[in-house]
C-alpha cells in the first residue's frame, strides 16, 4: 500500500467534485487544511449519490412513520415492515450505471448490490423485481443492451437462488443513451434476528468479510455529481461485476454468522466503498472507529490509501463483532472459503480515524460525513418546464377518430410497452424456493406464500414516466396509486413503499421542478393510503451530454410496494375464469386520451396532458374492490392502466384462453373509451348468480360502475364488431418482442 502525499488546494477540491464553499466548510470542520485522503473521503461522502444533498430536504417530507414499521436502532436507515407472526419484511430498490468496458449495461451489478442490502439486515432474499427502461427497440444498440441486461439479471438471480417474480419494461427514446435498470430485492427475517447497521460498543472489533478489495469505479462517483458525458463514459474504470457464486456464498456465510449471536452491527459495502459503512455505522451509534487500512485484504499491490477506502469492489460487508468473539466468525467464513479480517475497533472518540501501520492518514468526525449530520443541504432553483406550454396546446377535439378501429387496436397492442415480455421472463427462474403463487396464473402483483402461514405477500414495482413528464405532481401520485391498485386487484392491502427516484441534473431548474413536485405527489398519495415510505434511493444526472444535444431521461420515480393478503382465499388473478361470467368496470368514466400509449404510438402526438386522476376516487374504488374480494364476489380483477380498457380485456382474455363480448358507452368517443388511460378503474368478472349482490353493493355504496358484457367464446367482440380470434391477438402479444429483437416483421 502507498500513502498519499499530495498537496491540497481549492483546485484539488473542484477536481474531486467539491465546490469552493464546501472546501471552506471542510477546513472549518477540521480546523486545518485536509490532506488528500480526507478530501477524497469528503468528496465521496458529500457526493449527490451518497448524501442526497440536493434531495434530502424533500425526502424528509415523505411519511416515514407507521404502525407496521420497524426501524431497529438505526433511525434514518431503511426500515423493515412488521408483517405479523414475529416476521419482518425488508425491501429496497437500487439503480445501475453504464460502464467503460462495455457501453451496454451490466445487469448483474444492480441485483447483486441490492440483495446484499437485504441479507445484511439478517433477511434472506426471497424475491427480485426489476424496472427496466431502454431506448427505441428498432435500434441495434437497444436490442444488444436488452439482451445483455436480461441475460445478466437472469444469470445472477438464478444462480443466487432468488426468484425474479415480477417487473416492468418500457421503451422510450429518452432512455436511448441512458438505460435505466432499477432492481428490487425483498427478504423476510424474524423480528428478533434483525441486525442494525450500528457500530456500538467501544472496544468491539471491526471486521471486513468477502472478496479482496481492488481498484473500483471511484471516479464514476464524481461523474455522478457532474453528469455523464461521452468522454466520462469512455474514461471511467470498469464496473466491478458481481459474481453470483461469491454473493451466494457470502449470503449463506453472513446469515449463519448472524445466528452465532456475536454480531453487533453489519452493513453492505457498496457505493462509497469501506468509508461509507464506517462513517454511517459509527455516526448512528454516536461512536468512532479506528481503522487499520493496511489490514484490508487487497487484490492489487501498491494501492493507495484512498483507493482502498473508496474502492467499490463487490461482495464485501463490514461487521461489528463482540470483542473476543472474532474467532467464531473467522471459522464460519473460512468454512465458506471467504476472507474475514479484523481491520479496526470501535472507539468513544466519535471520529473516523484511518491508520496505515502507525501513521494516521485521516481523522474526521463521523457525524459530519453522513446525511443525518454535517452534509451540506441544497434546494436548487425550481421553475416550470417550458414544454408545459406545448402540453397546454393539446386539443382532443382536433384528433380525428380512427377510420378502422380494429387496425388502430392492433397497432396499439403491438406497442413494445404493451406486448408480453415473455422472451425475457422465461429466462428468469420465478419458481425457486417454490413461494411464487403467480408463476403461471398471473395477477396484477406477484403473490408470494410464506410457508407455514395462511397470509401471503403481494409485491409490485411501478411507474409510468409519461404521466410524470406531463404533470410531475399528479404523475407522482399515480405511481403510488397504480402500484396500490395492483396490490388490491391481487387481493391484498397496501402496506408500505420503497422508491428509486430517477431524474436528470438537479441544478437544471426545470428538472428540479419535476423532482420536487413528483416527491410532493408521492407523499400526498402515501398519506392518503396511510402507507409509510421505508426508504429508497435518488439517482440524479440521468443524462448524456455532448456537443449536439442534451438528452434527458423521462422523470422516473419508480415505486416498489408491499401488500399483505390476509387469507390465501383472497388471492385474485387477472385471467377470465369461465365462459358466461359477467364483466364489470368499477370506477368513473372519463373522456380522456392524455399521455396514453395510444396517443404516442398510434397518433404520434408527443405532448398531451396527464390522464384523468382523482386521489379520493382512487382511494374509494380500491377500498370497495378489497371489500368485494373479501365477500367472494370477484372471480378476476385487473386494473385499467397502460393501453386502456382494450388492453385490459385482451390481457385477461389471453391469460384465460377465453374471448369476450362487450359494449362501449355511446356518449364517449370509441377510441377514448377503449384506449384512454383514465385512472381509478378496475375491471372485474363475476358469476351471473352474483350480479344482483354486486349491483346492490355498488348502488348502496354510491360506487360508479359500468357493465361491459360477458366472457364469451374464442373471439373479441366490441359493439357487435368482431375484432378477431383471441389466439391471433395472443400471437401479437407474445411474439412481437421476439420478432423485433430478431428483426422479423
Amino acid at each position: 500500500m502507498q500513502a498519499t502525499e499530495q498537496e491540497v488546494s481549492i483546485k484539488t477540491a473542484e477536481q474531486l467534485g467539491l465546490n469552493e464553499q464546501e472546501f471552506k466548510r471542510i477546513e472549518e470542520i477540521l480546523g486545518r487544511l485536509p490532506n488528500f485522503t480526507e478530501l477524497s473521503i469528503f468528496s465521496v461522502m458529500w457526493s449527490e449519490h451518497c448524501s442526497n444533498k440536493s434531495s434530502i430536504a424533500w425526502l424528509r417530507t415523505l411519511p416515514r412513520e407507521g404502525k407496521k414499521l420497524l426501524f431497529g436502532n438505526d433511525g434514518e436507515n431503511d426500515s423493515l415492515v412488521d408483517i405479523g407472526d414475529g416476521l419482518a419484511f425488508a425491501f429496497k430498490i437500487k439503480q445501475v450505471r453504464p460502464t467503460k468496458s462495455d457501453r451496454l449495461f451490466s445487469g448483474a451489478s444492480g441485483p447483486g448490490d441490492v440483495h446484499r442490502e437485504i441479507f445484511t439486515k439478517g433477511a434472506r432474499p426471497i424475491a427480485a423485481l426489476n424496472s427496466l427502461r431502454f431506448g427505441d427497440l428498432d435500434h441495434v444498440e437497444t436490442k444488444e443492451s436488452l439482451r445483455k441486461v436480461v441475460h445478466d439479471i437472469s444469470d445472477y438471480c438464478n444462480r443466487m437462488g432468488v426468484p425474479t417474480v415480477g417487473g416492468e419494461m418500457y421503451f422510450d427514446d429518452s432512455y436511448g443513451q441512458n438505460n435505466l435498470l432499477n432492481s428490487l430485492s425483498a427478504g423476510i427475517v424474524g423480528v428478533g434476528d434483525i441486525i442494525p447497521a450500528l457500530a456500538e460498543g467501544p472496544g468491539n472489533s471491526v471486521l471486513i468479510a468477502g472478496q479482496r478489495t481492488e481498484k473500483g469505479e471511484i471516479r464514476l462517483l464524481r461523474d455522478n455529481t457532474e453528469g455523464l458525458d461521452e468522454n466520462s463514459l469512455a474514461n471511467v474504470q470498469a464496473t466491478q461485476i458481481n459474481d453470483p457464486f461469491h454473493d451466494k456464498v457470502l449470503m449463506e456465510a453472513t446469515l449463519e454468522a448472524i445466528q452465532s449471536g456475536v454480531i453487533v452491527g453489519i452493513q453492505n459495502i457498496g457505493t462509497g466503498g469501506i468509508v461509507r459503512p464506517c462513517s454511517e455505522m459509527s455516526a448512528r451509534a454516536g461512536t468512532g472507529l479506528s481503522i487499520q487500512i493496511d489490514r484490508v485484504p487487497i487484490h492489487q499491490k501498491e494501492m493507495k490509501d484512498w483507493e482502498i477506502l473508496l474502492s467499490e469492489s463487490q461482495s464485501r460487508i463490514l461487521i461489528i463483532c463482540v470483542r473476543g468473539e472474532e474467532q467464531s466468525l473467522y471459522r464460519i467464513f473460512e468454512k465458506w472459503d471467504l476472507l474475514c479480517t479484523q481491520i479496526g475497533k470501535v472507539t468513544e472518540s466519535g471520529l473516523l480515524e484511518i491508520f496505515e501501520h502507525d501513521h494516521k492518514v485521516a481523522s474526521i468526525p463521523a457525524s459530519l460525513l453522513v446525511k443525518e449530520g454535517g452534509v451540506p443541504i441544497y434546494e436548487p432553483k425550481s421553475v416550470k418546464p417550458r414544454y408545459f406550454s406545448d402540453i397546454r396546446k393539446f386539443n382532443k377535439n382536433r384528433i380525428k377518430s380512427p377510420k378502422n378501429i380494429v387496425e388502430a387496436a392492433k397497432k396499439l397492442f403491438a406497442s413494445p410497452n404493451l406486448v408480453s415480455k415473455r422472451w425475457a421472463y422465461e429466462q428468469f427462474d420465478n419458481s425457486i424456493r417454490t413461494n411464487n403463487l403467480t408463476s403461471t396464473d398471473k395477477a396484477d402483483a406477484a403473490i408470494l406464500r410464506i410457508k407455514g402461514y395462511e397470509k401471503t405477500l403481494a409485491l409490485t414495482i411501478d411507474c409510468n414516466a409519461s404521466y410524470v413528464y406531463a404533470d410531475p405532481y399528479v404523475g407522482g401520485m399515480i405511481a403510488v396509486a397504480e402500484a396500490a391498485r395492483n396490490i388490491v386487484c391481487s387481493g391484498g392491502v397496501p402496506v408500505a413503499i420503497t422508491h428509486c427516484l430517477n431524474f436528470g441534473n438537479p441544478h437544471d431548474p426545470e428538472i428540479y421542478y419535476q423532482f420536487v413536485n413528483a416527491v410532493k405527489g408521492i407523499g400526498d398519495a402515501c398519506r392518503k393510503f396511510e402507507m409509510p415510505v421505508t426508504g429508497g434511493t435518488v439517482n440524479f444526472y440521468g443524462e448524456i451530454s455532448n456537443n449536439r444535444r442534451n438528452q434527458l431521461i423521462r422523470p422516473t420515480p419508480v415505486i416498489g410496494m408491499l401488500g399483505i393478503i390476509e387469507k390465501r382465499d383472497f388471492c385474485t388473478t387477472l385471467k377470465f375464469k369461465q365462459e358466461g361470467d359477467l364483466i364489470y368496470m368499477i370506477g368513473n368514466l372519463s373522456n380522456s386520451l392524455g399521455s396514453s400509449e395510444y396517443i404516442r404510438e398510434v397518433l404520434n402526438i408527443k405532448y398531451s396532458p396527464v390522464p384523468h386522476f382523482d386521489l379520493y376516487e382512487e382511494f374509494e374504488i380500491q377500498k370497495h374492490i378489497r371489500r368485494l374480494i373479501r365477500k367472494n364476489i370477484v372471480r378476476s380483477a385487473h386494473d385499467v392502466s397502460d393501453g386502456g380498457v382494450f388492453t385490459n380485456l385482451m390481457e385477461s382474455a389471453i391469460m384465460g384462453g377465453i374471448g369476450f363480448n362487450v359494449e362501449t358507452v355511446a356518449t364517449f368517443r370509441k377510441d377514448s373509451f377503449l384506449f384512454g388511460e383514465s385512472q381509478g378503474r378496475i375491471v372485474i368478472t363475476i358469476s351471473p348468480e352474483q350480479e344482483d349482490t354486486l349491483q346492490n353493493y355498488l348502488i348502496n355504496n354510491n360506487v360508479s360502475f359500468t357493465k361491459l358484457g360477458e366472457v364469451f367464446g374464442d373471439v373479441a367482440i366490441i359493439d357487435e364488431k368482431n375484432f378477431g380470434y383471441i389466439n391471433d391477438w395472443k400471437r401479437i402479444h407474445e411474439d412481437t418482442l421476439w420478432n423485433k429483437l430478431n428483426d422479423q416483421q
